[in-house]
């Protein structure tokens, strides 16, 4: 018999007052897997995760988390989740154990219990030297990295991380990165939203790419790629507007497809070097021309017509 879904929501929806937020969702996660809402700011991630962390109710649809309803069984599926919220909410005037010692101690957990679990997790996230330190002057990484760790301590069957590393700098992000395909291979399963693209492909088994309230997408990041982009893209920059309008009627035919943005143009094909050289030939007036992979920001530009950062 195959496993039940640890979350699903079908035609999951929230409304505040008029506004409609989520609107009709179906999703399922499966035990194991790292799973990802990715989208743009105000596309529905965090009021989805909300509801399946049992701190807003759900408007209309059906919810499921480990199996339970969150409008009866709120406080035993949050006995049992790991949240990662969007900001962190850290006791900044406490030291780096204190804040894992108390939050332990919300779960009924003993000092033995929590000592241990700490003692362990401060390790896995390259805190265990910054133990009796203050938070308030760690990194943001540092911060990012101690709210991991103490959402952790419960042992939770469900791990929730909303844009688990916003405001980091790279460095701070790939350690995080580390750390979380680490919890995967333990088998932790994970839900994430973010508005990265390399994240989602550097996270996520699978997804679901949201716009507006609503999934316009389903699979894993290659299969995504695959079904809806083309294998490579070619970037053309240009000095002036005016060159850069010129340049699009004679890019058209140069590719499979063919989108103009308003600081560059892009040109979908399955042989980057090819095309660029074509365009070489060409003549065009362009100030720079960049060879890439297909991403999943191609995927949600080409569904939405909008990139991620609009």
């Amino acid at each position: 018999m195959p496993t039940p879904p640890l979350v699903q929501g079908l035609a999951l929806t929230k409304r505040f007052g008029r506004y409609l937020a989520v609107d009709h969702v179906d999703f399922t996660v499966q035990r194991g897997e790292a799973f990802g809402f990715l989208g743009p700011n105000g596309a529905g991630k965090t009021s989805t995760m909300r509801m399946i962390g049992c701190v807003s109710p759900v408007s209309e649809g059906e919810l499921r988390v480990l199996g339970m309803d969150p409008a009866v069984d709120g406080a035993s599926i949050r006995s049992r989740l790991g949240v990662v919220p969007q900001e962190d909410n850290l006791d900044t005037e406490l030291t780096v154990w204190d804040n894992m010692a108390i939050y332990g101690r919300y779960f009924g957990l003993s000092r033995g219990v929590i000592r241990e679990r700490a003692q362990d997790l401060l390790e896995f996230v390259q805190l265990g030297d910054r133990r009796h330190d203050r938070v308030d002057p760690l990194s943001g990484g540092m911060k990012r990295r101690l709210t991991i760790a103490r959402a952790l301590v419960n042992q939770p069957e469900l791990l929730l991380l909303d844009e688990p590393t916003t405001g980091l700098d790279p460095q701070a992000r790939h350690l995080v990165w580390e750390r979380l395909y680490q919890l995967k291979l333990q088998g932790v399963t994970q839900v994430l939203t973010t508005h990265y693209m390399d994240e989602a492909e550097q996270l996520c088994d699978r997804l679901v790419i949201m716009d507006r309230g609503r999934i316009v997408a389903e699979g894993s990041p290659s299969e995504l790629i695959r079904r809806h982009s083309t294998r490579e893209v070619v970037e053309l920059r240009f000095r002036t507007t005016e060159d850069r309008q010129a340049a699009l009627p004679r890019l058209n035919g140069s590719g499979e497809r063919v989108e103009m943005l308003p600081d560059r143009i892009l040109v979908y094909t399955g042989d980057g070097d090819g095309t660029a050289d074509l365009v070489a030939r060409d003549g065009l007036k362009h100030a720079s021309v960049l060879v890439r992979r297909s991403s999943l920001e191609d995927v949600f530009l080409i569904l939405t017509g909008r990139t991620l950062e609009d």
